[in-house]
This record gives C-alpha cells, sequence and structure tokens, in this order.
C-alpha cells in the first residue's frame, strides 16, 4: 500500500468516525421516550349534563382521550361505572360529595388483561371535589402500576389538576408520576383544545 492509498484509508476511516459519533449525539434512549415503550390511557368520562358545556352525548375527557388515543395510537381503556350518574349537575355534585366522605368505592364493569405489559399510563378523569371521582380509585386499588410512569390529566372547569397528582404519588409511591396536564372542559371539542393537546404530547415525546 502507497501512501496515497494509506491516505485515503485514513480519511475514510476519519468520516466513518464522525458520523457515528453524530448518529450516537442525536439518538435518544428508549427509556426516555415514551411513544418507544407501550402506553395505556385510562379514563371515567362522564356524559349526560356538564357544568360550562350542558348536556353532552360524549363526556369531556373522553374526547379528550380520543385526541389522545388518534396521536399516540395508544392502547386505551374506558372506567364504565356500574352505578348511575345520568343526574342533573347540581345532583350529582351531591352525590359526588356523599361519595367522597362515607369513602365509597363504586364498582365498574370489565378488567384490563396483562397491565404488566405497558411502561406508561396516562390516567385521565374529571375533577370531583378536588380529585378523580371515586370508581377510578376502584380501579386504582386493583391494579399496581408502581415502577410504571404515571401521567395524571384531568378535564376540568376551574379546579385545574386538583389534588390528583398528590394522590398518584400516595397510592404508587414506586411509580414515576409526572406534573400532568388539564384542559377546560369547554375546550376539548375546540380546534384550540385540540392543539393544546396535541403540544403537550409533543413534549411528552410522542
Amino acid at each position: 500500500m502507497n501512501m496515497r492509498q494509506v491516505r485515503i484509508l485514513l480519511l475514510l476511516l476519519l468520516m466513518v468516525g464522525r458520523a457515528l459519533f453524530a448518529a450516537a449525539a442525536h439518538s435518544v434512549d428508549p427509556s426516555l421516550n415514551p411513544s418507544r415503550t407501550k402506553t395505556l390511557t385510562v379514563c371515567f368520562s362522564h356524559a349526560g349534563d356538564n357544568y360550562a358545556v350542558g348536556t353532552v352525548e360524549e363526556g369531556n375527557t373522553k374526547v379528550l382521550v380520543k385526541h389522545i388515543v388518534e396521536k399516540t395510537g395508544c392502547d386505551a381503556f374506558e372506567i364504565v361505572s356500574l352505578k348511575n350518574y345520568d343526574l342533573p349537575y347540581a345532583q350529582l355534585t351531591q352525590v359526588v360529595r356523599e361519595e367522597q366522605e362515607q369513602n365509597e368505592w363504586p364498582e365498574y364493569r370489565d378488567t384490563i388483561q396483562n397491565m404488566e405489559r405497558y411502561d406508561t399510563v396516562i390516567v385521565c378523569g374529571p375533577v370531583w371535589w378536588g380529585t378523580y371521582p371515586r370508581v377510578m380509585f376502584t380501579f386504582f386499588s386493583r391494579y399496581d402500576l408502581n415502577g410504571k410512569t404515571v401521567i395524571p390529566v384531568t378535564t376540568h372547569e376551574g379546579s385545574g389538576m386538583g389534588r390528583v397528582r398528590e394522590e398518584l404519588t400516595r397510592l404508587y409511591p414506586k411509580a414515576t408520576v409526572t406534573e400532568g396536564f388539564c384542559l377546560y372542559g369547554h375546550e376539548v371539542r375546540s380546534e384550540e383544545g385540540r392543539r393544546k393537546v396535541e403540544e403537550w404530547l409533543h413534549r411528552l415525546g410522542y
């Protein structure tokens, strides 16, 4: 091998080295990118008479979850209560308050198979008296989310996240509970609401 060939070989090795370094610098650790993990969205949603939006066929949270599923392609599970919540809003708020005071555990239908296959769980619900509805706590009592990334999401009309993050952290001390996301119920059906959901999911890496 003459000097010219040696120089060409060294140049090729240098170019390959730079390419490998650039690839490594721009790679993303899959464990930090939720779009590369198995994600489940769990939700409870209330149709019927809702504050600020009136009577709706689909609850605000369910509409928001549809945006999430459409954008991410994740699996979804709806907590469907066996207790009837089809009540005028003022009456519903009283029922919800009594549930909290009496530490009630409303039942729901269906179950999730192989919860262990999910790395990330997005927990979506309305804020009723400062936290998730009691039927969601029935769900929490049956599924161990420790070791997973848990993302709280709420729809509300002024309560924001309420105390849902604190509740999830208390229930699942070994989970990574993120800051979460909240959206006004009256926004979920608007283009502005959809944009906010998509921007939030983009920040998460979806």
